[in-house]
């Protein structure tokens, strides 16, 4: 039966798996203005910025989700992974070394820390402008619920 679905659906051109509507509907409405992260970099929104340069930003988030969390964010506006080119590669590899001095800094780098790049609906993507979360300082836990079975 689940074979039948994705052949019927091939053939019919539509995709096997989507943004729903109303997620499609609320990311058009944020790209088309400023990112909250935008008008951190402007200095148009408060933030406890712990690193800057000339192509990342650092700060702490408003809900922090472990005693050690922050946001790490190109200037560029990219809004998705999905959206890198070429040419973001060097800004990319920038935030994982920035991650891993702010690491260091926190004192968490042996204990350990989680970096994460939500991407889209399934992930809960809220902010379409890319941005890693480095989080550490307690023990984090699975990041999905173990033991998914088809």
């Amino acid at each position: 039966m689940k074979y039948l679905l994705v052949l019927l659906m091939v053939i019919i051109d539509l995709p096997l798996f989507a943004q729903s509507p109303e997620y499609q509907q609320k990311k058009t409405e944020k790209l088309a203005k400023d990112s909250p992260f935008t008008k951190v970099i402007n200095r148009e929104l408060p933030a406890s910025i712990v690193y800057e340069d000339d192509d990342v930003i650092a700060f702490a988030p408003l809900r922090k989700q472990a005693p050690v969390h922050y946001l790490i964010v190109p200037k560029k506006r990219i809004p998705t992974i999905n959206d890198l080119e070429e040419s973001d590669a060097m800004v990319v590899g920038k935030m994982h070394l920035i991650a891993k001095q702010l690491a260091v800094e926190n004192g968490i780098v042996e204990t350990g820390y989680r970096l994460s790049i939500n991407t889209n609906e399934d992930s809960g993507q809220s902010v379409f402008h890319l941005h890693m979360h480095l989080l550490g300082g307690m023990k984090l836990g699975p990041m999905v619920k173990q033991g998914y079975k088809e």
